[in-house]
């Protein structure tokens, strides 16, 4: 078959323009990313957390999410009766989870205990589902420091699922339009001056939503407290005026989140170990520096891909002269 020569290197010389134009398409740079000064955040205290799944109704209320049918339906007979999923879905943005050992008698002990875990995206500072987006769909509000998404600019690659450690966002497989879907922080409520719904429907202060700096200094006070003092835990926020009085737990002396993987804004106290309760151990940078650092050290000044598509033209070029002298 006869090439045109011409037609071609015009193909391959418009490919050397878009490659040196491609670093203005991944946009998705969290280098640079820090917690805002007014950066918002959810303290999740699960030592008083009673497993009573009210945040997760509210969740769905404020989201206007369905009912998520699971494995129960099946093994009782019946037919979307139960809402009762068994894991973060496109359906179900906020999880409460169970963690037991042994005889699960005792609440907060790694031994013959229990605990719950609440299971959200945890809205990191610095992003990998940001950083792995070719389209900046998924952002981070300079403000409030929320994790959102654009439906308008996605493109469905589903990259964001596998670039998060902790496997919140999730895809809308069964519809035809699909959607990404996790927690996005009640951020239509926040602008509203309303907080979270999950804050707001929990019952025992569990999930108590702030000032990110004033619920990290919340969460450092209670790691001072002794272990069967009495404590008047806030209710919903802070300065709420609703208190719940209880006997603390022996905390694990950690905050979970407050460096974990370059740092969130969701942080976690527990009397269990964290690793126990399903968190992945993390180091304390997010796995988007290296990889970002990585990508620009290759990509700067685009001399690499240049490079390539120069000897793709060469090799090209020689193949061609080949060919018209065989012929």
């Amino acid at each position: 078959m006869n090439i045109d020569r011409r037609k071609f290197f015009k193909v391959l010389s418009a490919g050397v323009v878009a490659a040196t134009n491609a670093d203005r398409v991944f946009a998705g740079n969290t280098a640079t990313y820090k917690r805002p000064k007014q950066a918002v955040g959810i303290l999740y205290d699960a030592t008083i957390c009673i497993g009573c799944k009210v945040c997760e109704v509210g969740c769905k209320h404020a989201n206007q999410l369905p009912p998520d049918h699971s494995l129960l339906d099946q093994k009782y007979g019946v037919s979307n009766i139960w809402d009762s999923a068994v894991d973060n879905s496109p359906k179900s943005y906020l999880k409460i989870k169970l963690y037991k050992n042994g005889n699960g008698i005792y609440q907060n002990r790694e031994r013959n205990g229990f605990s719950f875990i609440r299971s959200a995206c945890m809205h990191c500072v610095r992003p990998d589902c940001v950083s792995a987006c070719p389209v900046s769909a998924l952002t981070k509000d300079k403000t409030t420091g929320i994790v959102t998404w654009n439906p308008n600019a996605c493109i469905g690659c589903r990259y964001c699922q596998v670039a998060c450690p902790f496997e919140i966002p999730k895809f809308e497989f069964d519809k035809p339009f699909p959607r990404i879907q996790k927690c996005f922080f009640c951020f239509d409520r926040i602008k509203k001056g309303q907080i979270p719904a999950c804050a707001e429907y929990c019952p025992t202060g569990a999930t108590l939503y702030g000032k990110y700096s004033d619920i990290l200094k919340e969460a450092n006070h209670r790691l001072t407290l002794t272990a069967g003092q009495e404590y008047e835990y806030p209710v919903h926020t802070l300065n709420s005026g609703f208190k719940t009085l209880k006997r603390v737990a022996k905390y694990i002396d950690y905050i979970y989140g407050e460096n974990d993987g370059g740092g969130t804004q969701y942080i976690i106290l527990s009397a269990v170990p964290f690793e126990k309760l399903g968190l992945p151990q993390l180091p304390d940078y997010a796995s988007s520096e290296k990889s970002e650092s990585l990508q620009h050290t290759i990509y700067k000044g685009m001399i690499a891909p240049i490079a390539l598509l120069i000897g793709l033209v060469y090799a090209a070029h020689r193949s061609l002269k080949n060919q018209s002298e065989d012929e």
